[in-house]
């Protein structure tokens, strides 16, 4: 092959050829009496020039090159040169042949169809790490070449096939992906394990949850939920979100949740829980934050109180298809610190649902976050059917894929309206506690009277009234008024509750034989499934106990 024949069309090459016919052709203009350039040259004792890069033999530089190197020519690509390398690598190959028989690793990459869009449009194109039949990788730049002056059509045309050997990058690029395809794996393994493997099911809600870890090409961050039974017929439920990703924030999160479960066992308010959260965020990992809702509802208030650490509003769909934003109030996320939390209300009646959500579900790189949150609304507007059901309308409904970019956790519940037979199965009953001590016999005949319209068996009778009077005389030997007695059943407990205006809260201790008081409380817990106190909102305390019914009052 005459490579004297062909030239690379590449930018400058024009420029460089034109500037040595310049230079050639151009006198000497310096003054009369200067010395020749040749002449100069020999009367100095500098090293001899070096020979430009123009000047140097295309075939010798290209046979030495550790690169492989292959021209085709012509609208079938016929074999014009392969270089050292490239014959090391795929063997001889011979010269004039058409280059789909002859090359048939180019074939089994792919290649082809590249050559003739090079050919065509005359423009170099590259393709990365691809991997040949030989085992190594290689990235592929095709070049369109000429022949002689580029003048003589498309016969003339060439494409240099220049490949680098990029193996060892290809493969290092692998085995980055592949450990972190594995601590991926952790990570959402670790995540799942810290979730709750079954939701607990309050008497009053209905509930459902789902989590999503993000793509393959995003790290599990720390997203959680929980819903815990506080006893009394209350319900705690919780959303959250570690700023962070991987292993790290997945343990974090682990953390957190379990810490929200021992809080929330001591019924306080959501804004204290938060408080208290704030303190061991910071404690945990100074340098990660995380961001919380913590609700709490009481079947007989008809809304939710929640505390809102940094996190997205709770959107809650009432009766009649109007969506209603908590948006207030909302502190900083915890870890923070130097934040007081403050609790908030939002209505959650009969045949309502809400929705707690992470920003997974409606943040995107394209858009506002506030115009995720007016979809979810929407979406949320006409969304009905169980809570699974709404759960994973919601998650279609934003675009939410296995290739999505961030975690995303949901948490749907449902305070159903009942009717019918079912409505029978929950009723309420309350007394104000008026008149001193003579408050305790009027107590237990109003306690006696309504268990028996509930038709309940004769031993939970008399223990609901035992337990009445032992709590309505708590109260009125230690607290203030004003006082109120109220009785609850669901399908699965009966629920006795007394508050007061004074805020002290009982506990249970061991009464010597001498004394006269300190058995109330301790007989309660006895005969009671549980029992437990905490401080109400306005001050005061609540004191309640619960029984479990038979099977046969559940249905």
């Amino acid at each position: 092959m005459n490579f004297t024949r062909w030239s690379a069309r590449l930018p400058g090459t024009q420029r460089r050829a034109a500037a040595r016919t310049e230079q050639t052709a151009s006198p000497d203009r310096r003054g009369e009496g200067s010395v020749p350039a040749a002449r100069a040259e020999q009367l100095t004792d500098e090293p001899p020039s070096v020979p430009a890069v123009d000047e140097l033999r295309v075939r010798e530089v290209l046979d030495r090159v550790p690169s492989l190197v292959a021209l085709v020519h012509g609208p079938d690509h016929r074999i014009a040169y392969v270089n050292d390398a490239y014959t090391t690598a795929f063997g001889v190959r011979p010269l004039g042949e058409r280059a789909r028989e002859a090359l048939p690793e180019l074939d089994a990459l792919g290649l082809f169809p590249l050559l003739d869009q090079v050919q065509r449009s005359g423009k170099p194109r590259t393709v990365k790490s691809r991997k040949a039949p030989d085992g190594r990788s290689y990235t592929f730049t095709c070049t369109p070449v000429a022949q002689g002056d580029g003048k003589s059509g498309s016969d003339g045309r060439g494409v240099l096939v220049f490949a680098t050997d990029v193996t060892d990058h290809a493969e290092a690029a692998e085995r980055l992906r592949a450990s972190e395809r594995r601590q991926r794996e952790t990570a959402v393994t670790l995540q799942r394990s810290l979730l709750p493997q079954e939701l607990e099911e309050p008497d009053d809600l209905r509930v459902a949850a789902t989590y999503h870890p993000g793509g393959t090409e995003a790290a599990v961050g720390g997203d959680w939920y929980d819903v815990i039974t506080l006893g009394g017929g209350r319900t705690a439920l919780v959303i959250g979100d570690v700023m962070g990703r991987g292993v790290r924030a997945a343990a974090v999160m682990g953390q957190l949740r379990t810490a929200v479960r021992a809080y929330a066992r001591l019924d306080l308010p959501p804004h204290e829980v938060l408080q208290l959260l704030d303190g061991l965020a910071a404690e945990i990992d100074a340098n990660q934050i995380a961001t919380c809702a913590y609700a709490v509802h009481d079947p007989n208030e008809g809304k939710l109180v929640y505390a809102s650490a940094g996190h997205l509003p709770i959107l809650v769909r009432d009766e009649n298809g109007t969506v209603l934003r908590a948006d207030e109030p909302t502190g900083p996320p915890l870890g923070t610190g130097g934040w007081m939390h403050s609790s908030g209300t939002i209505p959650l009646g009969p045949g309502s649902t809400a929705v707690l959500y992470t920003d997974g579900l409606v943040e995107r790189r394209d858009a506002d976050l506030d115009e995720g949150i007016a979809a979810l609304e929407r979406a949320l507007a006409g969304a009905t059917g169980t809570p699974q059901v709404v759960c994973d309308r919601l998650v279609r409904s934003a675009g939410v894929t296995p290739d999505h970019d961030d975690d995303v956790a949901v948490l749907v519940l449902q305070h159903p309206a009942r009717t019918g037979p079912d409505s029978e199965l929950f009723r309420n009953a309350a007394l104000e506690l008026l008149g001193g001590v003579e408050a305790a016999p009027r107590a237990r005949a109003f306690a006696s009277g309504v268990l028996t319209s509930w038709r309940f068996p004769v031993d939970l009778h008399d223990l609901g009234v035992l337990a009445t009077s032992e709590l309505v005389a708590n109260s009125l030997q230690h607290g203030t008024p004003p006082m109120r007695l109220r009785l609850r059943r669901t399908d699965r407990r009966l629920i006795i509750e007394v508050t007061d205006g004074d805020d002290h809260l009982p506990r249970r201790r061991r009464a010597e034989p001498g004394d006269e008081s300190g058995r109330g409380i301790a007989i309660v817990a006895t005969i009671a499934s549980n029992w437990g106190c905490r401080r109400t909102p306005g001050g005061g305390k609540a004191v309640w106990c619960e029984f479990a019914l038979p099977r046969t009052q559940g249905t």
